[in-house]
């Protein structure tokens, strides 16, 4: 069966092409990687359409700024392949990571999956390890210990079964979680599809991230905003922040979680003033 890996961007000209040679370099045969801009503002395509990435089927397509449920979406609509597989620009890859990621479905095991061998690709960064203490991640794992072996996040998926429920619904941080939403079931477990995450690396791309993050959708509609809201004040930063610094010996925690929260809140305001959930 065919691959279409699509791959949304969105001001990502500083790990774009790392991404690009990583699936450049797949033990996978009959693949293609669609791109798609949304709405970029550097120069994430320039950078693209200027790596040398030998065989690699490449495809660009560019729209407007919509979020990353919609560029996805966008992306399938010029999908060749049989199976769909999502990864995000800030990934790179072992060579055999599209081959055991979508063994499952071949094989009639599953009808999309997803990976647990998913690491901290920066690990050396102290805001990066900060990240992953504020998630409550399992040490240089971009996951909780313990992971369940069903999630609702797709990493892969047929065609076939995306097409029956229209794709993902956009909405902000969170529209990946409406296909399992939308189709009833989520994504099995994949062994051995190792692959490479980066978390924020600096207190401005934490910010940045953080406001995303806090406008997702929120239980509960509007109290649910306002318990958002609470959580996201100076106070319970500052307790929160002294409390996990002094429990994980990390000092620069405190830091790290004023400037988070204080991105929730800027994002959470955003939110309800324009109705805008993407980035």
């Amino acid at each position: 069966m065919k691959i279409s890996v699509i791959i949304p961007t969105y001001n990502e000209a500083k790990v774009i092409d790392n991404c690009l040679m990583s699936l450049a370099k797949q033990s996978m045969d009959d693949m293609e990687i669609i791109v798609v801009d949304d709405g970029s503002t550097d120069s994430t395509i320039k950078k693209i359409s200027k790596l040398k990435t030998g065989d690699l089927n490449l495809k660009i397509e560019s729209g407007s700024h919509q979020g990353a449920g919609a560029a996805r979406n966008l992306g399938v609509q010029q999908a060749l392949g049989q199976i769909l597989v999502f990864v995000d620009a800030d990934m790179t890859f072992d060579k055999n990571f599209i081959g055991n990621l979508v063994k499952p479905i071949l094989l009639g095991e599953a009808r999309g999956t997803f990976s647990k061998d998913e690491n901290v690709s920066n690990w050396d960064n102290i805001w990066a390890r900060c990240w992953n203490i504020n998630e409550g991640w399992e040490e240089k794992k971009r996951h909780p210990k313990n992971y369940p072996d069903h999630q609702p996040v797709f990493r892969a998926i047929l065609k076939s079964e995306f097409d029956r429920v229209w794709g993902f619904t956009p909405g902000g941080y969170d529209d990946d979680w409406s296909l399992s939403k939308k189709l009833g079931y989520q994504a099995k477990a994949s062994p051995n599809a190792i692959f490479y995450h980066r978390n924020p690396e600096s207190l401005g791309e934490v910010y940045k991230h953080a406001k995303w993050v806090g406008k997702r959708k929120y239980k509960y509609g509007f109290l649910g905003y306002i318990v958002g809201i609470i959580r996201a004040s100076v106070l319970i930063s500052l307790v929160v922040g002294i409390y996990k610094s002094i429990k994980h010996l990390s000092p620069t925690f405190l830091i790290f979680k004023i400037i988070y929260d204080f991105g929730i809140l800027v994002g959470i305001i955003e939110l309800l003033i324009s109705g805008k959930s993407s980035k």
